[in-house]
């Protein structure tokens, strides 16, 4: 009986706490330089956001809305639901709370360890053409606390708001990438940035990448002004030149499926979690 009245005001407290405030918060905390070096050695992760979760969890958002976002979400990573706009106006908690709590980090830790595997399993030629394709947004670089200001992917994209963003230049690595691209460079295999950015945002991105640690990089492939074909038309484009120059493309990951879709893909693809937006 005790642990029944226990239970009861347990879960009226969460109820107040759950009017009183929304199911996240600002916790404005970046990280210094100092903790970027501490991360780059391993002490500590850094951050990818300045947000973090209070109350509830995706599992009990998604039934309290009504909507199997769980399954909406599966469909958009497996690819077989394409060509949307927006993530389903109830779904908002859920992604949110996926992308600030541990499972987003969990998700994109297991695509990169299996990376990591089958990089150190190569047998490379030892001629430095080895390259290894990166995607930058979502990829690379976090843009999180943009999206956690527009409803994590619910409103629709405005390429002025976040193209202003990126200006900032203030995107935060994400360090499962990161720990990617440092492995990669230890043995031998050269990054390549390869991204739907414009080429009137190379300086900042160059800045932006810095900042947050990519060293050693072999090239920045940005899409000109004014392009008008599509995402997998100009990426796979891209790859195209750089075989054509004689390098091999060992790997390539990305965070959308245009990242990593159109011969020649590479030698092997990485698909990192991202239901926040679809770019076809």
């Amino acid at each position: 009986m005790a642990t029944a009245k226990l239970l009861v005001v347990l879960v009226a407290l969460m109820a107040a706490a759950s009017s009183s405030c929304g199911p996240w918060e600002l916790n404005i905390r970046m990280p210094t330089a100092r903790a970027v070096e501490d991360a780059a050695a391993g002490v500590a992760a850094p951050l990818i956001h300045a947000l973090r979760p209070l109350v509830g969890s995706a599992g009990d958002l998604g039934r309290r809305g009504g909507v199997p976002c769980d399954s909406w979400r599966l469909a958009v990573e497996a690819y077989n639901k394409r060509d949307w706009k927006t993530v389903p106006a109830d779904c908002e908690g859920y992604v949110g709370h996926y992308m600030l709590g541990g499972h987003y980090r969990r998700d994109s830790r297991v695509v990169v360890d299996e990376a990591i595997a089958y990089a150190e399993g190569l047998k490379l030629a030892g001629n430095g053409r080895e390259v290894w394709v990166f995607d930058i947004d979502e990829t690379s670089l976090s843009n999180l606390p943009y999206y956690a200001k527009h409803g994590f992917g619910t409103e629709p994209f405005n390429a002025t708001s976040f193209n202003a963003y990126v200006l900032e230049g203030s995107a935060l690595a994400l360090p499962e990438t990161q720990r990617l691209f440092d492995k990669l460079i230890s043995l031998g295999i050269k990054p390549v940035f390869l991204t739907g950015r414009t080429e009137n945002q190379r300086a900042i991105t160059v800045v932006n990448l810095r900042r947050q640690g990519y060293y050693g990089w072999m090239k920045l492939l940005l899409k000109p002004v004014g392009f008008k074909g599509t995402a997998i038309g100009f990426k796979s484009g891209e790859r195209r030149k750089l075989q054509d120059a004689g390098y091999v493309i060992v790997g390539n990951i990305g965070d959308q499926w245009s990242d990593i879709l159109g011969a020649p893909e590479g030698a092997r693809t990485f698909k990192l979690p991202d239901p926040m937006y679809y770019i076809g």
